[in-house]
């Protein structure tokens, strides 16, 4: 009797530990997964429904591999946890460091993953208007609406660039230890093109 009770003990255990891992497994790959521009059409709404789009877009725009390079100050931020960059370095005049310290010096033109280094020909921070570190979803898309802040861009000229541009492209390739943004930058890209087509609605949160 002492034995069945082990038995069906150690089976319960074992369940729910089994259950706990695909719920957390379940959550991670929501997480890293963008929707669709088309799971949007239940929504009957159209601004709503433009500004949902935008808020699944948001996963990628609030995650640390656009964040660290879009800092509230002019420090960039590194890793996964979005530490402050270390050497200390700063942005600079142009965004690209400071004459005795420019990006360039370490982050050549592809990742060096044997020294953890990532790299592409055109490292450098986002505009100091471009700060997105600490901000929702809803005013990181006012801001990139705003002409006096995102270089006098049009909402469709965000299509090339988040679906397209070989820069923005790195954060789906981070290289070693660094978690890649959720989707693909191509599912990135669509999200981008549904929203303007759709009105390119900002979501309140």
């Amino acid at each position: 009797m002492e034995s069945g009770m082990r038995v069906r003990t150690l089976v319960a255990a074992v369940a729910l530990t089994t259950s706990m891992l695909t719920g957390y497994a379940a959550s991670q790959t929501s997480a890293n997964k963008l929707a669709s521009p088309e799971s949007f059409g239940a929504i009957g709404d159209a601004d709503a429904r433009s500004a949902a789009i935008f808020t699944e877009l948001g996963k990628v725009l609030t995650h640390p591999r656009c964040v660290n390079c879009h800092p509230a100050g002019d420090r960039p931020h590194q890793a996964n946890e979005g530490r402050l960059h270390q050497p200390p370095v700063e942005r600079g005049a142009d965004g690209r460091g400071l004459p005795a310290m420019r990006c360039s010096v370490c982050h050549q033109n592809a990742n060096f993953d044997p020294g953890r280094v990532p790299g592409h020909p055109e490292w450098h921070l986002a505009p100091r208007e471009m700060a997105w570190e600490g901000k929702t979803i809803g005013e990181i898309c006012v801001q990139i609406k705003d002409p006096a802040r995102n270089g006098g861009r049009r909402p469709e000229d965000l299509i090339h660039h988040i679906g397209e541009d070989t820069l923005v492209g790195w954060a789906w390739a981070p290289g070693y230890g660094r978690a890649p943004a959720p989707g693909t930058q191509k599912e990135a890209g669509a999200l981008v093109e549904a929203w303007v087509k759709s009105g390119a609605i900002c979501p309140v949160n």
